[in-house]
């Protein structure tokens, strides 16, 4: 498998997190966002992912994009650990913290969006952040365990670090969030979170290693 990847996108870090917990080995092909008025908008990558963004994985000769697509992919061709519970319910549950987060929180404070707002970028990531975080933490109050759903991880955990990992760099005040804080306390302690950390990957700028 190939991962087109970019340190700090959350979106990549999930697939990264995917990755490493059902130890697939991977290559990875850095795509910055930032350099060249952002490598995304190459030709050349224009052709592999039409949205140019970022991740893509090339995995059993297809290409993929979005990050919850290729999780469910490796959900179905990997299946253990399972990132989805066998109980409707709770799979249920981990589908709609992870829509939650994917839908509802990064979009609205990606990368494209922020470049639009101009010196407002911080206010409206921190809004736009708060706004999600308010009703996620009320969710989880319902959902969680040790992690989002119950005691096993799942593909909603691999959705909420990175996006505290961006509140946290947008400087959101976590302190209303003590669930939210706790589950993602407890998953940075797994190794699979670690070795994917932005801190940590080939393309992570010297200045902001681990």
């Amino acid at each position: 498998p190939i991962l087109y990847s970019y340190f700090r996108s959350s979106c990549s870090w999930r697939v990264r997190i995917a990755l490493a917990l059902k130890g697939i080995a991977y290559d990875m092909v850095p795509v910055n966002l930032l350099k060249d008025g952002g490598q995304q908008f190459s030709a050349e990558f224009k052709a592999m992912n039409p949205m140019q963004q970022v991740p893509a994985l090339k995995i059993d000769g297809i290409t993929l994009s979005q990050s919850l697509a290729i999780i469910h992919y490796l959900e179905d061709t990997h299946p253990t650990p399972r990132l989805l519970p066998q109980d409707p319910k709770k799979r249920a549950q981990v589908r709609m913290v992870a829509d939650h987060i994917v839908s509802g929180i990064q979009p609205l404070q990606n990368l494209s969006v922020l470049k639009q707002m101009g010196e407002k970028k911080t206010e409206w990531a921190q809004n736009c952040i708060a706004s999600g975080f308010q009703a996620l933490e009320q969710i989880l109050q319902h959902t969680a365990g040790r992690y989002c759903v119950g005691d096993e991880v799942s593909m909603a955990d691999l959705c909420l670090v990175p996006q505290v990992f961006n509140a946290e760099r947008f400087k959101v005040d976590m302190s209303p969030y003590p669930t939210i804080t706790r589950i993602n306390k407890a998953l940075l302690e797994l190794e699979a979170f670690k070795v994917s950390h932005p801190s940590r990957q080939p393309d992570t700028p010297a200045e902001l290693r681990a």
